[in-house]
């Protein structure tokens, strides 16, 4: 692994866990998103929350991220070869953020249904 594909995965990490904790004001604290994420994708799995395309690509970003396989190299393109990951960290960091959040308030208003038969 060369020295420059480590310095970009620090900074991504660091990039996103700096999106993270900032959040939206007033929206969910960064342990609460965190929490979410397992139930996000057990209840996908489930097949009782919509968020499978969404969840698909977070994973495949995350997993570009971090391979040290990369579609624009950095040491021949320069800037260009870090700008593809750059863009990739702020997409997935919003994501992360967006999904998180609309999942919580999925969660909340499915807890004021009770699971049932209506009686005549």
């Amino acid at each position: 692994m060369t020295m420059g594909k480590t310095l970009k995965r620090s900074a991504a990490f660091a990039a996103l866990a700096r999106a993270l904790t900032a959040g939206a004001r007033g929206g969910p604290a960064l342990g609460a998103r965190l929490a979410a994420l397992p139930r996000m994708i057990r209840a996908t799995a489930r097949g009782e929350y919509d968020g499978g395309l969404r969840l698909a690509l977070m994973t495949a970003a995350t997993a570009y991220i971090v391979s040290p396989v990369d579609l624009l190299p950095e040491i021949p393109l320069a800037v260009f070869g870090l700008a593809d990951d750059a863009v990739l960290v702020a997409w997935l960091a919003g994501a992360v953020l967006a999904e998180t959040e609309r999942f919580l308030g999925w969660e909340a208003r499915r807890r004021s249904v009770i699971p049932g038969h209506v009686v005549p």
